[in-house]
């Protein structure tokens, strides 16, 4: 694997596939964050559960920062921030996608303008195997034969490892599937990239949030699942991905530096949206709120939790946008 420039190091290991680790550190050049006056009152939280963490552990930190600000974080999957959002029972709306063009269409409906965005992380979203599944990559092809039943990507159906390639006691086991509900943004990220827009199995396992996708796949010695690259545990393995269509066919795996220049191929940022009228300054308590995740401190944050950070030009670019 290439060295990055010093602000983006990575040191990672990589041994038969699996990420043994990877130790990152935010750009030294992001901005420490630096105390407003006058910030006060209540900030409500709804949207993606791939962000949940991250969101309570940013709040945290804001509340350091402002003990007098009470911030409540509910993260059921990003379907739930747009109408949050446009009914008012949310100020900031983290999302694990895009909003989509039907959900923009109601939100400018409400108010004559569109919803307001930054991201604020990144994330590698990733495929899960047992730590005892000894398969060292998949393609997007193999991906959409084990979890589609539509199989756009031209491959046939993958029921069995052995039909993936593996031998031995795998070979004719059933490929156990566990997966995100349709609430989550995770589901639509993963249908539209990996699955190319197809549906998936009826077999596969919907999971109610992130962890418990991998939790499935930890107590599973057969099983696969998709969910948040964060949220790996010592019972799982993330598998590198290719993407036939692309790189020409390389495989990937789920680290830093191929997510910046996205060449992993299930690379993405992280998002909240909120309420801003364009005519109007951003409420203050929200504006400091970004501003907190923005900064040093909440990019040490998102390390911490396992996630990927950006960059001060990333940063910047975004801390322009409350402006």
């Amino acid at each position: 694997m290439k060295k990055t420039s010093a602000p983006l190091l990575v040191a990672a290991a990589l041994i038969s596939g699996t990420l043994i680790a990877e130790t990152i550190k935010v750009d030294p050049a992001l901005p420490a964050y630096k105390r407003a006056s006058g910030v006060s009152g209540n900030l409500n939280s709804i949207g993606s559960d791939t962000l949940n963490n991250l969101m309570t552990y940013w709040a945290e930190g804001f509340k350091k920062q402002y003990p007098n600000v009470n911030l409540q974080v509910e993260g059921k999957g990003s379907t739930t921030a747009p109408p949050a959002l446009i009914e008012g029972t949310s100020q900031l709306g983290p999302m694990s996608r895009d909003m989509k063009g039907a959900e923009i269409d109601k939100f400018e409906a409400k108010f004559g303008y569109k919803p307001a965005k930054i991201r604020v992380a990144l994330d590698g979203l990733a495929v899960y195997v047992n730590k005892d599944n000894p398969i060292e990559k998949l393609t997007f092809q193999q991906v959409d034969s084990v979890f589609s039943s539509t199989r756009k990507r031209g491959g046939k159906d993958a029921k069995t490892w052995g039909d993936l390639g593996l031998t031995g006691e795998f070979a004719n086991r059933p490929i156990s599937l566990y997966g995100r509900n349709s609430a989550s943004g995770t589901y639509g990220y993963f249908k539209e990239h990996a699955l190319f827009k197809g549906d998936y199995k009826d077999t596969v396992k919907e999971q109610p949030g992130s962890s418990s996708v991998v939790q499935g796949v930890g107590a599973d010695k057969f099983a696969i699942g998709y969910s948040g690259v964060g949220y790996a545990t010592s019972g799982v393995r993330v598998v590198p991905l290719s993407d036939d269509r692309k790189n020409g066919g390389a495989v990937f795996a789920a680290d830093y530096e191929n997510a910046l220049s996205g060449k992993y191929p299930l690379s993405r940022y992280l998002f909240i949206y909120f309420n801003r009228n364009p005519q109007k300054p951003i409420d203050p308590l929200t504006r400091e709120f970004l501003k907190y995740v923005l900064s040093k401190e909440g990019q040490e944050i998102v390390v911490k939790d396992g996630f990927l950070p950006l960059t001060a030009k990333m940063e910047a670019e975004q801390t322009a946008i409350l402006k």
